[in-house]
């Protein structure tokens, strides 16, 4: 039989729930999925505990006022953790401006064409590449062919080109969750197209742009692969002066330690990680301050 909305019924046939199979089919895939992400933190925690174990009694002052060194007990982290920081304010101080603009301009200005779409397309295959290709391209473009040579200003560019795709693809979507409401009443009540992106687009979508941000950076503050390749060094005995003078971040100093034989470099990558670690969450802390100051501000 054939009801008048075109559904089917044959006689004879009986539907059967069968809730209790569906529920306990339920219930097993929720323990299955339970027990992968407790696996993963039981895996993360094992990690983070171990490294803390061996980079404890590493963490003295030495550690932060010594360069690197061949003796364990008189290597330190002075020049790449000075390298870190140069790297991470200036990749943030170009990256940010670029990046969100970009976004704004793609999202609220942009024609939509063919041309513009293409762009976005192509922003949004960016952000999945892996950071090996942006090593190579800073490589010929910075190193070689601007003449920046192994200078921090090559690896900060090499680094803003690896988060300039994230940073634009989060502006854009921070930018179309503001209601298209506020939009159209500023632009009512006599706003510029500018105008109504400044003062109203902006600030309820300042919190998602720089929850983008932090990311991004988080991202690139553990980056060696980029850096590695446009010739970063992994023995630095001067403090950095400048972005053209030649420059080692953390990933790369803890790398070569761990690549040699003796444990006691081993224990100093460790402390090293912890030193990371700090620097990142203190950075991210920094920033989610900053985020919810604003927000609560506009």
């Amino acid at each position: 039989m054939t009801t008048e909305y075109g559904v089917r019924f044959e006689y004879g046939v009986r539907f059967e729930p069968n809730l209790a199979h569906r529920k306990a089919l339920g219930r097993v895939w929720e323990g299955v999925a339970l027990l992968a992400i407790l696996l993963g933190i039981a895996m993360l925690l094992t990690l983070l505990v171990q490294v803390f174990l061996d980079g404890l009694p590493y963490l003295r002052p030495q550690l932060f006022t010594e360069f690197p060194s061949r003796f364990p007990d008189q290597a330190g982290l002075r020049s790449a953790l000075q390298g870190s920081i140069w790297l991470m304010v200036l990749t943030a101080l170009l990256s940010f401006p670029l990046g969100v603009g970009a976004g704004i301009y793609l999202e609220e200005f942009a024609p939509k064409n063919a041309l513009t779409r293409f762009i976005e397309i192509n922003v949004a295959n960016l952000a999945g590449v892996p950071s090996i290709i942006y090593g190579l391209l800073g490589l010929g473009l910075f190193v070689r062919g601007l003449g920046l040579g192994r200078s921090l200003l090559a690896g900060v560019l090499t680094m803003t080109l690896v988060i300039l795709p994230v940073i634009i693809v989060s502006t854009r979507e921070a930018l179309r969750a503001v209601p298209a409401s506020i939009r159209e009443a500023a632009l009512a009540l006599g706003a510029s197209r500018w105008e109504m992106v400044r003062d109203h687009v902006l600030v309820y979508s300042m919190g998602g742009i720089l929850t983008g941000m932090i990311l991004a950076l988080s991202r690139a503050i553990g980056e060696t692969a980029p850096l590695i390749t446009i010739g970063a060094l992994t023995y630095i005995a001067f403090d950095l002066r400048g972005p053209l003078d030649i420059f080692t971040v953390l990933p790369i100093q803890i790398f070569n330690w761990v690549s040699m034989p003796q444990t006691e470099f081993h224990q100093l990558a460790a402390a090293g990680i912890i030193v990371l670690l700090a620097l990142l969450l203190t950075m991210n802390a920094m920033a989610i301050w900053l985020r919810n100051r604003l927000q609560k501000r506009w």
